[in-house]
């Protein structure tokens, strides 16, 4: 075998070897990747807005509770108009417990959507909570109320108000249209929780309503704790 060796051209005498020029990318590809990014970035950004706004209602939900149970024991030791914070435009009226479910809450006096934000709140043209006759207290079913799906018939409830205590037990849950049946307070000694339905809805509003009815026991009168 014979082997030829080459003598390698001087550098001035390589042979130029032509390369293709880098194609330019497709502008039409690079808008949709720009869009495609923008989206992603806007979703992102839409759902840390949600998460912190739940986050929010739920924080501002807990803190007025505890700023609310010291303004009820204040009404309980003899204060006439205890406010939570020196703004606000309510007041408690009432402890609301349903002892099977570990739950606990201070009611307040009105049931507008300002009110409710911050609790449960008693209607006013019912009957006040712990007296007889019938009591109608209001919530939002994702907050405050989010535990009335859980209710069954037969369940003990309590309600204190400020000049006693009485014990309850949930006698039926139904639900109901509002714009066409009217929740009509009488001389019937009861207790009526009332939601918004249905209880999983994503979007708030409208005119269904969740009701459970709850009737005194025989010896309902409990101890002011």
């Amino acid at each position: 075998m014979i082997l030829v060796l080459e003598k390698p051209l001087p550098p001035d005498a390589q042979p130029d070897i032509a390369e293709d020029p880098p194609s330019a990318p497709d502008r039409g590809f690079l808008n949709a990747l720009r869009l495609r990014r923008l989206a992603s970035g806007l979703l992102l950004l839409a759902a840390a807005v949600l998460l912190a706004q739940a986050g929010w209602i739920h924080a501002k939900a807990a803190l007025a509770q505890q700023l609310m149970e010291r303004a009820w024991q204040r009404t309980l030791a003899g204060e006439a108009d205890a406010r939570p914070w020196p703004w606000a435009d309510t007041r408690p009226v009432a402890r609301l417990r349903a002892p099977q479910l570990g739950v606990e809450q201070i009611v307040l006096a009105g049931d507008s959507g300002r009110t409710l934000a911050f609790g449960p709140g008693w209607a006013e043209a019912s009957a006040a909570p712990g007296e007889a006759g019938t009591s109608v207290i209001s919530g939002h079913r994702d907050t405050h109320f989010a535990w009335l799906g859980r209710l069954q018939p037969g369940d003990p409830i309590e309600l204190e108000g400020a000049g006693g205590a009485r014990r309850y037990r949930v006698a039926r849950v139904t639900h109901a249209d509002a714009a066409r049946h009217r929740l009509v307070v009488a001389d019937v000694d009861e207790l009526w929780l009332v939601t918004c339905w249905p209880l999983d809805g994503v979007v708030a509003g409208g005119s269904e309503r969740y009701l459970v009815q709850a009737l005194p026991e025989p010896d309902a009168a409990l101890a002011v704790r």
